[in-house]
C-alpha cells in the first residue's frame, strides 16, 4: 500500500507541479517562512535560475565533513551501524563503550568536544590548497545540528563542544574571503536510525532493546535529564518493511519500496532547522544527500528550501543528485564519488572525499587515503567535463587533521601554486580529452560511484580545457622518456587548426614542438612536479 501511494503521488507531482494537494506531506510556514521573490516552489519557476558564472569559474572546493560520528573513529555512517549487530561499528563500539542497549549514539555526544579546532588555520590550509569554496556539515543522517540550532535542542552548543561550529566556520570563510557551502542530511534520519530500534540477535544480551525507543520521560536522573531521545532518534514510528535488511534503505532512499513515510512534524522541523541555519550564516551553496530534494516527491520541503535560497541569494547553488536532463536546469547536479565520461553542457560537481566521509581509524592506520596525485588528475579530468570537485577531507573529533592527511594536503598545494591558471576560471574546449580512460564505456552507479574505473591514467590521457586565450592540455603523468604525442592536436585536425610551433611547460617555460599528421609531439624536460605536467597553447 505504501509503495502505490508514493507511485501515485509522484505521478500527481509530475502531473501538476504547482498543485499543493499533490503532496502527501505539505510543510508548515508557521514558524520559518520561505522567503518570496522571483522564484517560486515549481520546475517551471526554478529553472530560470542559472548556476552562477562565480560557481563555474571555482572549479574546487574542500569540505569539512565533520561531526560526532567522528569520535569512535570507525568511520561513516557509525552512528547507524553501532546498532547492527556484527559489524565492525558495533564491535568496537561494545568493546570500547558499551553494549547499545546501554550506551547508545546519544551517549557519544558529549565526548565530541572539538577542543584543539581552529578554523581559521584550517581554512587559510585549504585555501592555499586552492580551495576556491568551502563546504561544512550542518547535520548528518545522526540528526545532530552543529550549530545553536532552534529547533533540535539535541546540538553543538548544547551538548558536545559547547560551541556554535557554524558560526565558527562561517566567520573563517568570510575572512579567507571564501563562499560558503552548508550540507544537511538529517531528513533521513527517520529511517536511517532504524536499527536502533533493535536488539542483538545472539549472546548474553539476546532481546534486550537498544536506546532508540527511549523518551524523554526514561532520562531522569541521567545526564540527559530533560532531553528526549526521538528529538534524535525519531524512532516513535513503526519501522520500514524488510528493516532488519541492512541494505534495503539504499532502495529505500527516495522513500518508495516500502520506506516509513515521515510524520508532517518530522517534515517541517528539517524545513525549519534548513532554513534557521540559512537565514544565520547566508550560505552560497547548500547540498543534500538525497535524491532530487529533501523527501521528494512526498513533501514540498525541498522545493521550498530551494526557493528561499534562490530568493535570498540570487547567487546561491542548491546541489541535487540523480537528476534529469530538465531538473539540472534548476539545481546544480552532484555525482558522489565519481563523474560521467563526457562533457556535461550545464555546470556540475563531483563530492569525493580522501578516505572515508567521517574519520576512519582504519584507513589511516592502513594508508589507504587517496593521494594528492590521485586527487589532482580526478580534478582535471572533471574540469575537461565541465564540473567542479568538492573535496572532502576528514578531521578527527578533536578538529584536526593526522600527518598523512598534511602530506597530502602539502603535495596538493605544490601543485596547485604552479599550475592553478589551468583550473580555475576556465571552460570546457571541444573535446574533453583522449586516450584509453577518455575511449571507455564508464556508467555511473546511481548517485555516481564510478571513481575507481579512473584509476590508472597516465601520460597517454590528455585532458583539454581553455580560456579566451589559451588552450591547456594535461596529460595524466610524465613519460619514461620524456616524449608526450597528443593525436588530437594533429596537424589538420578539425579542433584547433591553428599551426602550433611552441607550447609553454607551466612552471618551466617554453618548449619547441613537432606538429604531424601523427599528433602533436612534445619532449618534456625531466618532471618539474610529481604529478603531472600543463601545456599552455596560445589560441
Amino acid at each position: 500500500m505504501k509503495k502505490f501511494l508514493a507511485i501515485a503521488v509522484a505521478c500527481a507531482w509530475f502531473t501538476n507541479a504547482t498543485a499543493q494537494e499533490a503532496y502527501q506531506i505539505t510543510v508548515s510556514e508557521d514558524q520559518e517562512k520561505m522567503q518570496v521573490g522571483k522564484y517560486e516552489p515549481t520546475w517551471q519557476s526554478l529553472e530560470q535560475h542559472q548556476t552562477p558564472e562565480w560557481f563555474r569559474d571555482a572549479k574546487f572546493g574542500i569540505w569539512a565533513h565533520w561531526g560526532p560520528q567522528c569520535v569512535e573513529g570507525s568511520g561513516d555512517w557509525m552512528a547507524r551501524e553501532m546498532y547492527m549487530e556484527g559489524t565492525k561499528a558495533y564491535e568496537y563500539h561494545k568493546a570500547h563503550y558499551g553494549h547499545p542497549s546501554e550506551v547508545g549514539f546519544k551517549d557519544i555526544l558529549p565526548l565530541f568536544k572539538a577542543e584543539k579546532w581552529n578554523p581559521e588555520a584550517l581554512v587559510e590550509k585549504y585555501k592555499r590548497c586552492g580551495a576556491q569554496y568551502f563546504f561544512v556539515l550542518g547535520n548528518h543522517h545522526d540528526n545532530y545540528d552543529l550549530w545553536d540550532s532552534k529547533y533540535q535542542p539535541w546540538n553543538s552548543m548544547n551538548i558536545g563542544p559547547k560551541k556554535d561550529i557554524l558560526e565558527g566556520w562561517a566567520r573563517a570563510a568570510k575572512k579567507a574571503g571564501l563562499p560558503l557551502g552548508i550540507s544537511f542530511h538529517a531528513d533521513h534520519a527517520w529511517t536511517w536510525y532504524e536499527p536502533a530500534q533493535r536488539y542483538d540477535l545472539h549472546g548474553s544480551k539476546t532481546a534486550v532493546y537498544y536506546d532508540g525507543k527511549l523518551t524523554k520521560a526514561d532520562g531522569k536522573g541521567k545526564w540527559w535529564e530533560g532531553y528526549d531521545p526521538q528529538d534524535l532518534y525519531a524512532q516513535n514510528h513503526e519501522p520500514s518493511e524488510f528493516t532488519w535488511n541492512n541494505g534495503q534503505i539504499h532502495r529505500q532512499w527516495d522513500w518508495t519500496h516500502g520506506a516509513a513515510i515521515p510524520s508532517k512534524a518530522f517534515v517541517t522541523n528539517f524545513y525549519n532547522r534548513t532554513l534557521d541555519a540559512i537565514n544565520r550564516y547566508q550560505p552560497d551553496l547548500i547540498y543534500f544527500d538525497v535524491t532530487v530534494l529533501p523527501f521528494y516527491n512526498i513533501s514540498d520541503a525541498g522545493m521550498k528550501i530551494a526557493t528561499h535560497l534562490y530568493n535570498k541569494n540570487p547567487r546561491g547553488v542548491v546541489f541535487g543528485k540523480i537528476l534529469s536532463d530538465e531538473q539540472r536546469k534548476a539545481l546544480t547536479w552532484d555525482v558522489e564519488r565519481g563523474a560521467p565520461n563526457e562533457i556535461i553542457e550545464e555546470p556540475w560537481q563531483t563530492c569525493n572525499c580522501i578516505g572515508g566521509w567521517h574519520y576512519n581509524t582504519e584507513i589511516y592506520e592502513k594508508g589507504q587515503y587517496k593521494s594528492a596525485e590521485t586527487v589532482v588528475k580526478q580534478l582535471i579530468d572533471i574540469v575537461s567535463k565541465n564540473g567542479n570537485l568538492l573535496l572532502s577531507i576528514p578531521l578527527k573529533a578533536d578538529g584536526t587533521y593526522d600527518e598523512k592527511e598534511a602530506k597530502i594536503l602539502d603535495d596538493l598545494e605544490l601543485w596547485m601554486t604552479v599550475n592553478k591558471e589551468s583550473i580555475f576560471g576556465t571552460r570546457p574546449w571541444t573535446i574533453f580529452g583522449e586516450g584509453p580512460i577518455a575511449e571507455k564505456v564508464i556508467k555511473l552507479n546511481a548517485q555516481g560511484f564510478n571513481d575507481g574505473q579512473y584509476d590508472g591514467m597516465d601520460y597517454r590521457d590528455v585532458r583539454f580545457n581553455q580560456t579566451k586565450k589559451y588552450l591547456y592540455a594535461t596529460p595524466m603523468g610524465w613519460s619514461q622518456d620524456g616524449k608526450i604525442i597528443i593525436k588530437s592536436l594533429a596537424k589538420g585536425n578539425p579542433y584547433f587548426k591553428k599551426r602550433i610551433n611552441s607550447v609553454w611547460l607551466l612552471g618551466y617555460g617554453r618548449l619547441k614542438v613537432t606538429q604531424t599528421a601523427e599528433g602533436l609531439t612534445v619532449n618534456l624536460p625531466k618532471p618539474t612536479n610529481a604529478i603531472a605536467p600543463v601545456l599552455r597553447i596560445t589560441k
